[in-house]
């Protein structure tokens, strides 16, 4: 009996390990950011009192408490090496659940004169980075203005401007993990990076592109175009919905009613549908609002929406429902316990790493 005990440890051992491997790369092909942990929400956000990217923890994904005082996690100087002023964040886990990810608008309106810049909002990149524990990042900076030859596929890959040096907004981006993505070399998988883009000399208002990233998110592909409606769009939120089976987009019209809008979508890369014109967020009337962000509250079937009102003093950082669907929005309230809350985007928390961002962010 002891004779077979060891190799029966060892086969138990080795059918886990593959078990445990299987159930990753099943998650890898499913389309979107990968979920995990029922214990907190990490709300990480650009900071209203400065051009710098905060924490935020919650147990139940509403009421909030700064990490740090609300400072700065990284040195915005170190990785936004065009303009030294990190905004816009958006956070989310690698597919296969091996660490994190986060991209940021590369800009810092506070500098506009020391840094020469023509408008206060004109800004040139944005920056990608990656963390093993949500504490240390790496990062790589990406200044479209430089043109093709700063993108992997810069001679394959057609232009979609004749002056890249031409660029004056690269705004808001954000990471969605496609698993039918497929790099020349046959490999599948990449990183759906979508932001707003603008060439001021060549197009007429900020539309939406997309560019892929690769697993190890220092690899940009060239910039195309996601869609235009006609008129200034900027930041989007997609997410794909098991509901429906659709990608659903919530985006900011620049332009005509205030309000957050919906679209959707059979394939990640469009055709996207006109916005939904009679069921959006609508809360704040004449107000604007912008850098809209849905996620789910373990537990419930619905959505929650967050978004910044910023044409009040001081501005109002807004979660609201959805159903299921993404559909009937309701109930806005502001989030609780965050100083400076903006722009951001939330992560669901393990008590592994709510317990550790904890010990870090109030030693």
């Amino acid at each position: 009996m002891k004779k077979l005990l060891f190799p029966l440890l060892i086969l138990s051992a080795v059918l886990a390990l593959v078990a445990c491997r299987s159930s990753k790369q099943a998650l890898s092909q499913v389309p979107g950011n990968l979920q995990q942990g029922d214990y907190g929400y990490l709300f990480c956000h650009m900071s209203d009192k400065g051009q710098w990217t905060a924490y935020a923890l919650s147990r139940d994904g509403l009421h909030y408490h700064d990490l740090l005082n609300g400072d700065s996690v990284f040195s915005s100087y170190e990785h936004a090496r065009i303009e030294g002023g990190t905004r816009d964040a958006y956070i989310c886990r690698k597919h296969d659940g091996s660490g994190y990810l986060m991209v940021t608008t590369d800009m810092n309106n506070a500098m506009t004169k020391k840094l020469g810049k023509g408008d206060t909002w004109e800004n040139f990149g944005i920056d990608l980075l990656t963390s093993d524990d949500l504490i240390h990042w790496e990062s790589k900076t990406f200044d479209f203005r430089q043109g093709p030859s700063i993108f992997v596929d810069g001679k394959s890959a057609p232009d979609v401007y004749k002056d890249w040096s031409k660029i004056c907004r690269v705004w808001a981006p954000q990471i969605f993990w496609d698993p039918s993505y497929k790099w020349p070399n046959g490999k599948r998988g990449g990183y759906f990076i979508y932001y707003s883009l603008w060439n001021k000399i060549e197009e007429a208002y900020d539309r939406m592109y997309y560019s892929y990233a690769d697993e190890t998110f220092t690899q940009l592909t060239k910039p195309q175009l996601l869609f235009d409606w006609g008129y200034a769009t900027i930041d989007a939120d997609i997410n794909y919905l098991t509901t429906d089976g659709k990608f659903h987009m919530m985006i900011k019209k620049e332009g005509g009613k205030p309000g957050l809008f919906t679209a959707t979508a059979d394939r990640l890369t469009g055709p996207w549908g006109e916005p939904v014109e009679d069921d959006y967020v609508d809360f704040e009337g004449k107000k604007k609002c912008e850098g809209v962000s849905a996620f789910q509250i373990v537990g419930e079937e619905g959505w929650r929406i967050g978004y910044i009102e910023y044409s009040s003093r001081p501005r109002h950082y807004r979660i609201c429902k959805a159903d299921a669907n993404m559909r009937n929005f309701s109930d806005p309230q502001d989030i609780q316990g965050v100083t400076g809350p903006q722009h951001g985007s939330f992560l669901r928390l393990t008590k592994e790493e709510y317990d550790r961002l904890e010990a870090w962010g109030n030693r």
